[in-house]
């Protein structure tokens, strides 16, 4: 009797520290998530602060870095939204132009699906056609036979010049996502250089060389480095992406040219 009278105490003991262990170590943790929550919003506090009481070559930096990144995603997004409708149509196009018996119906679809390269290169193709058709038939007075090419190098040098047109079509804007990619590391650079300039001149100026006094003015200057690799890291991203979708329409501009060039030569040569 008194044997298990000594073993329900310890246990019922251990089972209470337990209970108390888990309790205390909830509390831990919940006071550990109040304090990041806290801690976040006043680290929040203290960026904008900061951003505030920079120096103001610093903030002019910082808002020529912000239209730079601003422009170049609005470039980002015209040129996105522009080759998926070019992609769309130079797919309806082809279709188009390869179910056509005659010229003249590629022709009339050009209205339609004038955002792909190739209804300029064909318009311009199918221009020099006509024009050496009708000296061809000046020529021959007039007569009902069918109608011959004069020079199929003419052709050739229109699809050319009508293809480097729409190569220059698509390549719009591209060198400003190169320029945003180029220049707005260096702008970083240069905020940052000068902002650890004014802020060895405050230690010097108030003598004192303690972490308190040091960093606000270095993390100030780091900002303007952050702010320029933020502008330029999507920009270079978008413009090598976009570079690579140009050489994918210049190779369908040139396999239609030859496209376009074959059937010229084998019904009017």
């Amino acid at each position: 009797m008194l044997a298990s009278s000594v073993c329900v105490v310890p246990a019922t003991h251990c089972r209470s520290t337990l209970e108390a262990s888990l309790l205390t170590l909830g509390s831990f943790v919940l006071a550990l998530q109040v304090s990041d929550v806290v801690s976040s919003a006043g680290n929040d506090i203290a960026i904008v602060e900061l951003l505030l009481d920079s120096n103001p070559i610093n903030q002019t930096v910082l808002v020529v870095l912000v239209l730079f990144s601003v422009l170049s995603w609005a470039v980002v997004l015209l040129k996105a939204q522009g080759y998926r409708r070019v992609e769309r149509q130079t797919s309806a196009f082809l279709s188009v132009f390869r179910k056509s018996q005659k010229f003249s119906e590629v022709q009339a679809a050009c209205t339609s699906l004038g955002d792909t390269p190739l209804a300029g290169v064909f318009l311009a193709g199918y221009a020099e056609l006509n024009a050496q058709f009708r000296l061809t038939g000046a020529a021959g007075g007039g007569s009902s036979e069918p109608p011959v090419l004069k020079s199929l190098e003419a052709v050739d040098r229109a699809l050319l010049r009508a293809a480097a047109t729409e190569i220059g079509k698509l390549e719009r804007r591209l060198p400003f996502l190169a320029t945003t990619a180029s220049i707005t590391p260096f702008i970083g650079l240069f905020g940052t250089v000068v902002g650890i300039m004014i802020a060895f001149q405050r230690i010097g100026a108030t003598g004192a060389t303690n972490l308190a006094v040091v960093a606000p003015g270095i993390a100030d200057a780091l900002v303007a480095t952050a702010a320029g690799l933020f502008a330029a890291i999507p920009a270079v991203y978008f413009y090598n992406h976009y570079t690579n979708r140009v050489k994918e329409f210049s190779s369908t501009i040139d396999d239609f040219s030859l496209e376009f060039l074959n059937i010229a030569e084998r019904n009017f040569t």
